[in-house]
């Protein structure tokens, strides 16, 4: 049961900004959404920000989702895991790969060198933040500059939302 109730749509405000979250979300007004709503302005940028970063991005599909499956695995949010893992799946990643990501650093031959690079990253980031010239070196072997920054904004972007979600204890749908 998450920690603060979910609010009641009652303002013009929360109601506008909730028919926009079910037109760019597939007709569903998801609780990570709905507790947003408490202040419809926060949950209007978040739409927004989620938007350009799933839909409007350079970066292949499969490396995002590899990136906040691993996000979502370092923060044990269970809510993101079980989204993004199905979504990673209909994009590439194997579900060995999935079962695999506590553990990524020591399947040498499951993750290609860009995965890899891609893993450590998403690991450093959520970890300890600080990056090291040689971590973010190698994943721009692998990355023009524009889907490095994407990259960066995506497993930034999912560590909010694994707070968000962990924090208040978003209920699973």
């Amino acid at each position: 049961m998450a920690r603060v109730d979910y609010p009641s749509l009652d303002s013009a405000d929360a109601q506008r900004v909730a028919e926009r979250i079910k037109q760019e979300r597939g007709g569903r007004l998801l609780n990570l959404f709905r507790m947003q709503l408490h202040n419809p302005a926060i949950a209007e940028a978040w739409l927004s920000l989620g938007t350009a970063v799933r839909f409007k991005s350079e970066l292949d599909a499969a490396t995002r989702e590899l990136a906040i499956c691993e996000v979502a695995s370092l923060c044990r949010a269970e809510y993101e895991w079980r989204a993004h893992r199905r979504i990673a799946a209909s994009e590439g990643v194997s579900e060995q790969q999935l079962d695999t990501l506590p553990n990524w650093q020591a399947s040498e031959s499951l993750f290609d060198h860009k995965q890899r690079a891609v893993l450590a990253l998403a690991q450093k980031m959520t970890e300890s933040i600080d990056v090291d010239d040689a971590m973010f070196d190698a994943a721009r072997e692998y990355l023009s500059p524009r889907e490095l920054v994407e990259l960066v904004v995506t497993i930034g972007y999912y560590n909010m939302v694994s707070r968000f979600l962990v924090g208040l204890q978003i209920d699973l749908e």
